[in-house]
């Protein structure tokens, strides 16, 4: 054997083949999830999914009796709204960590840290019988509340990591041209934090899209979003496999499509960030 050829059956053999087989092993229940979604509910436990014989039949059904684009719609606000409640909140209190020293200022950030150490099913009770008293329940609006006390404390400490790096000789040259502390930040630091807002923007809505328990819990009849909707196709005696996977396609799709087309500013803002603080 030729000395040329031993790296290259070295490289096959530790990185090409361990690589191909984490990737197989990682894209196959979607690809199977996809075959199940395209083949008849009648060929499918006869001659299992195949892509052959494809049909859209299952999407048919999906939008067409069980209503899943109101599923949708309400996925889209509830995610929509905490990327709004989510940014606005952690962007401002980052700012004020980065820039200013007050005390207990430690404390605080320790604490946002905390807040992430505690499993979400400890978090139901209190909030469910909050939205109850506020007469929120079965709203969009509680969904987004829940849902941005998930996404905030993480989005807080990217968005800090962030505007560390960002000189604050810069405010003070604003300040000194007339701006004041929050028109400094609208007009200065803001579109230097684009990378990192729009890396935190996709954590908050990928989180909210994703979630379940809250959803679940919080949620009823007039809200109910996609991960709750699915779940309802698991009957007791009887899962309809095809609408379940095709639900599963449809429900990945908007925010695989998201990531696609924002991915070098998300990548930009998470490395960014992390180099800067």
């Amino acid at each position: 054997m030729s000395l040329n050829r031993r790296p290259l059956i070295r490289r096959l053999l530790i990185v090409d083949l361990p690589m191909l087989a984490i990737l197989a092993f990682t894209l196959g229940p979607y690809l199977w999830m996809f075959l199940t979604s395209v083949t008849q509910e009648s060929r499918l436990f006869t001659e299992g999914p195949s892509i052959w014989n494809a049909t859209l039949e299952n999407y048919s059904r999906l939008f067409r009796t069980v209503g899943f684009a109101a599923n949708l719609l309400d996925s889209f606000i509830v995610a929509a709204g905490t990327v709004a409640v989510g940014l606005s909140l952690s962007v401002t209190a980052a700012y004020a960590f980065s820039r200013f020293n007050f005390p207990g200022k430690r404390f605080l950030m320790l604490q946002f840290l905390l807040i992430n150490m505690f499993p979400l099913v400890l978090l139901i009770l209190p909030l469910f019988v909050f939205m109850r008293v506020l007469g929120l329940l079965d709203t969009h609006l509680a969904l987004i509340i829940a849902n941005s006390t998930i996404a905030i404390p993480f989005s807080v400490w990217m968005m800090v990591s962030y505007m560390n790096g960002i000189p604050r000789s810069l405010d003070e040259a604003a300040m000194t041209d007339g701006c004041t502390r929050m028109q400094a930040l609208r007009v200065v630091i803001l579109p230097l934090c684009l990378p990192g807002i729009i890396a935190t923007g996709i954590y908050i809505f990928i989180t909210a899209w994703n979630e379940y328990l809250y959803a679940l819990t919080l949620g009823g009849r007039n809200v109910r979003p996609i991960t709750v909707a699915v779940q309802t196709l698991i009957g007791e005696y009887e899962v309809q496999w095809g609408l379940l996977t095709a639900g599963g396609i449809v429900g990945a799709m908007p925010a695989t499509i998201l990531f696609l087309l924002v991915q070098k500013r998300l990548i930009s803002g998470l490395t960014q960030g992390a180099v800067k603080g």
